[in-house]
């Protein structure tokens, strides 16, 4: 057994994130530019966001970034809102999305418990609209540890999510394994000191990402096997 434990991002990773995110970023555009156009073609430039296509581009401050950076970059074109209006309300919008996931996640999770493997998920998001998306899933019991950028221990690409879990799991960092699909991610794994595994299924691509993980999948379908092997 390659770990003792494994720690996931969560949209990109656990959820597939233009299926996830891509429509619901339209209607959360609309809603803010209360229908101007001229503002919604400016949120979706500052967004990275296509418009015409309904897709997050891989530049995007949301793919990796949190929902207090996305606030900052969208206030000065939203005049009638606060930064802190902007995050509180975008959290509570996000909370409700119906995620897409990349595979059924409980016999997923079940298969990794199983295996011995301790589980967690540290996301960008904030903590508590991961969770009710993940209790709207059914599987928020399979993870000992759920934190966002919000919880105290900082956003990633710093390591204080990861390192949290370390401590909180009583694992070594080595023998922890860090799933995500940014560099965001893969960084803080590393520098946290943990094995780094990068999956296909957010916006940036095999090459973007291989030189930052110990291996490539194309979704966590094949983590079992290679954490195993």
């Amino acid at each position: 057994m390659r770990a003792s434990a494994v720690l996931f991002d969560k949209d990109g990773t656990l959820f597939d994130f233009q299926k996830t995110w891509g429509k619901w970023l339209a209607s959360e555009i609309e809603l803010l530019a209360n229908g101007d156009v001229q503002v919604m073609v400016k949120l979706a430039e500052v967004l990275g966001y296509d418009l015409e296509n309904r897709l997050i581009r891989p530049e995007s401050i949301l793919v990796a970034g949190t929902s207090s950076q996305a606030a900052s970059a969208i206030l000065p074109l939203l005049p009638d809102h606060t930064h802190q209006s902007l995050v509180d309300g975008g959290n509570e919008r996000a909370a409700l999305v119906d995620p897409v996931c990349v595979l059924p996640l409980d016999p997923f999770l079940r298969e990794l418990a199983e295996m011995g493997l301790t589980l967690g998920v540290a996301t960008n998001d904030a903590e508590v609209a991961a969770r009710r998306q993940l209790d709207g899933l059914g599987v928020t019991a399979h993870f000992e540890y759920l934190v966002g950028y919000d919880s105290g221990y900082g956003a990633k690409p710093d390591p204080g999510m990861c390192s949290a879990f370390a401590v909180q799991t009583g694992f070594e960092p080595q023998d922890i394994v860090m799933v995500g699909d940014s560099l965001h991610d893969l960084h803080a794994g590393r520098s946290a000191g943990m094995q780094t595994v990068a999956v296909l299924t957010g916006t940036a691509t095999a090459d973007d990402l291989r030189d930052h993980a110990d291996v490539v999948l194309a979704d966590i379908s094949e983590l079992s096997v290679w954490v195993s092997t």
